[in-house]
């Protein structure tokens, strides 16, 4: 069953948590090289979170006419 743009978003914004939270441990470390990459992919996560919830709320939206 396909998911819904609403549980992808969701989905995508767990990802980037769960990436800053690693790139801010690997940055506590020293680790700068690891936590810039983990930094980079949280902003891809982050950016697909929101084109999910633009979905989502335009399907809402559309419902709604």
């Amino acid at each position: 069953m396909p998911q819904s743009p609403h549980d992808r978003a969701a989905e995508y914004h767990s990802k980037a948590a769960h990436a800053h939270q690693a790139a801010a441990t690997a940055h506590g470390k020293g680790d700068h090289l690891t936590a810039h990459e983990l930094s980079r992919q949280a902003h891809e996560y982050s950016t697909k979170a929101f084109e999910y919830s633009k979905e989502a709320f335009a399907k809402v939206k559309a419902s709604k006419e």
